[in-house]
């Protein structure tokens, strides 16, 4: 999962979306901002849709997406065509992530209102009424607060039927998941220690119970920070690259050896995460994808 608003250019992209094809990796994610969510304003950002659609040209396995888009910025119609156009490009790799939006400052510079809360979770929810509407058999209406569609049969319809994953992503309050149990097929959440992802996976059982859906149904899925060495030393260094860089690990991230890595992700399969976006900060680190792929993936998939 790269940070594509933290300076990731063109070059970047293809030398990172190659790298994770030729080590195996599942997908490659990227985030949906504008302006660097560091604050250092010397970073830029390619849109994220344009990415993953220009990705999805040039890659044959890996599945993209973003990790999330937010509500606040295009009107579901649009999005729901950008994203089944990179499902096309694709031949059906794609996945869309969905959020409310946090980041004001760049809402602000760009002009994109920025509402409160409440606001931003019922926008996200008629979003995903329309999204899911766009990708089904036509002819389909919607009438909201916010978004209203007439007759729309939203062509050509996804590769992936019966659409595109929708991934919804929070911190699994009542809202969210109670709205990931009506419309998603996976809930991402960010951060969590084992204790905290256990917590959280309750909650969305609890919500898929409540609508009568099969919780196994629901995907659970974390984005986390990492640091990974072959020894302390490395571990270090790495650690020094990040501080330059402006992160800092936390409680959460997972930070390592090869085997540490992957005893620290058992815990998380354990608390019932199933999938986990790594976040690569340091994205010119091949190194760092290259041991993940010789060590831990296939630990995992032993």
């Amino acid at each position: 999962m790269i940070e594509g608003q933290e300076g990731v250019e063109w070059a970047d992209w293809v030398a990172l979306a190659r790298a994770c094809e030729r080590l195996g990796f599942d997908a490659l994610f990227r985030s949906d901002h504008y302006l660097s969510v560091g604050g250092r304003a010397e970073r830029g950002s390619l849109d994220a849709w344009g990415t993953v659609s220009a990705l999805a040209a040039i890659t044959t396995k890996l599945r993209l997406g973003t990790l999330v888009s937010p509500a606040t910025f295009r009107h579901p119609s649009v999005l729901a065509k950008a994203a089944v156009t990179a499902d096309h490009i694709s031949s059906g790799r794609v996945e869309l992530g969905v959020g409310t939006g946090w980041l004001e400052e760049e809402h602000t510079a760009y002009g994109f209102p920025f509402p409160p809360m409440d606001e931003r979770m019922a926008r996200l929810a008629e979003q995903l009424e329309v999204i899911t509407r766009a990708w089904s058999d036509g002819p389909q209406s919607f009438e909201g607060e916010h978004y209203t569609i007439r007759d729309l049969d939203a062509r050509p319809k996804p590769v992936q039927q019966p659409r595109l994953p929708l991934i919804v992503g929070g911190a699994a309050g009542p809202r969210s998941a109670a709205l990931a149990a009506r419309y998603a097929d996976e809930y991402n959440t960010v951060f969590v220690t084992p204790e905290q992802a256990a917590e959280r996976r309750r909650t969305l059982d609890k919500a898929c119970e409540d609508q009568g859906r099969d919780p196994h149904t629901l995907r659970f899925s974390m984005m986390n920070g990492f640091v990974i060495g072959n020894n302390r030393q490395d571990i270090q260094a790495r650690r020094a690259e990040l501080a330059e860089w402006g992160a800092a690990p936390g409680e959460a991230w997972i930070v390592g050896t090869p085997d540490e890595f992957v005893a620290r992700l058992r815990e998380y399969e354990e608390a019932g995460i199933e999938a986990v976006m790594l976040q690569h900060h340091l994205f010119h680190d091949e190194g760092a994808l290259e041991l993940i792929a010789r060590e831990v993936i296939p630990a995992l998939t032993a």
